[in-house]
């Protein structure tokens, strides 16, 4: 059985998996929590991603035949272009290398609506070339009534007016249609270049885009899990 750690800056997800097969996953909010998780289980290999501690720190709590901590020197399984992979997110990385073990051979954009917002493309030769980084939901709102003297602190809504009629709706309209014409306008213009592509959406607040853009998209909520784990066979079996 294969553990996938993926260690961000609110909660931690865990994956267990057979192979390819994701057989159980958990989520947890308190690292405490996380830690007595892993005094119960014991696997034969173990991969580790993480955004907020050392991940070595957390291989120590693991007991594994082969841990490997994903960091820009470990192998993975795809041709990655980024000009500077020390500085890029390892949770980025994971989703392309997600989107070819679920999509293999084809033009795929990963948008991962978290904390920021990711745009990711892999070509159809698993050749990685980059994508954007932009702020996502509530850090607009945050955004807003943090360098303002006046705008309130918002909350997002269900359906946010075109027209806003108040602060409050007029905050809400701006970030949240806004946010929206963004994403699709993104989409549309790498579409106006690969005819073919696939989108694939994942990420906290992948439930705000779901039934919202206009454009097809693919739901993936275990897209990094499962990423993390096509990463860790593929050094497992070098």
């Amino acid at each position: 059985m294969n553990l996938v750690i993926d260690y961000g800056n609110t909660t931690v997800k865990v994956g267990i998996f057979d192979q390819h097969v994701l057989k159980e996953k958990f989520t947890f909010a308190a690292p405490r929590q996380f830690q007595e998780y892993l005094a119960t289980i014991q696997v034969k290999n173990c991969i580790i991603s993480s955004v907020s501690i050392e991940p070595s720190d957390i291989a120590s709590w693991v007991t594994a035949n082969n841990k490997f901590v994903l960091l820009p020197s470990l192998p993975v399984p795809v041709h990655n272009h980024y000009q500077t992979p020390q500085t890029l997110g390892v949770d980025r990385l994971a989703g392309v290398c997600g989107a070819v073990q679920l999509f293999p051979g084809e033009n795929t954009l990963v948008i991962d609506a978290g904390t920021c917002i990711t745009y990711d493309f892999i070509d159809q030769n698993k050749n990685y070339l980059g994508g954007a980084i932009a702020p996502g939901l509530t850090m607009r709102f945050k955004a807003l009534h943090t360098f303002t003297s006046r705008l309130p602190l918002i909350n997002q809504t269900a359906d946010a007016p075109l027209i806003g009629n108040s602060t409050e709706t007029s905050i809400q309209s701006g970030v949240m249609n806004g946010l929206l014409a963004e994403t699709e306008g993104i989409i549309n213009r790498y579409r106006e270049k690969y005819r073919d592509l696939r989108v694939i959406l994942c990420g906290g607040d992948a439930h705000f885009f779901e039934n919202k853009l206009k454009a097809s998209i693919f739901a993936s909520p275990d897209l990094v899990l499962i990423g993390l784990n096509s990463i860790l066979i593929y050094n497992v079996e070098k």
